[in-house]
């Protein structure tokens, strides 16, 4: 399975990071091949290419703040998760939204 996240949190500093890491950390567990976007206090970090949106099976929004840029998941198979869901407990994140 191939997975696209952004992770973004209200200051942009320590919880963006933080939840990337875990993302890309658990992935191998699970199979799953993941790529994350953080928008943080330095702005947009590892960009999420067109392509990379148009093929992945999944897009996980992980944060509790609006998004920039987010007409560019319109239409894919987004879902919308709290950093602190992912920060506690990213295994249940995988085990419930990262499945074929």
């Amino acid at each position: 399975m191939r997975i696209v996240a952004v992770t973004a949190c209200p200051t942009g500093i320590a919880h963006t990071y933080m939840a990337a890491d875990a993302l890309v950390k658990a992935a191998p567990k699970y199979n799953v091949q993941i790529k994350v976007e953080t928008q943080g206090a330095m702005g947009i970090e590892n960009q999420l290419s067109p392509h990379d949106i148009a093929h992945a099976d999944r897009v996980l929004i992980v944060s509790d703040i609006e998004i920039e840029q987010p007409a560019r998941f319109e239409g894919t198979n987004k879902i919308q998760i709290s950093i602190e869901d992912v920060l506690l407990n990213v295994d249940n994140v995988f085990l419930a939204h990262c499945r074929n």
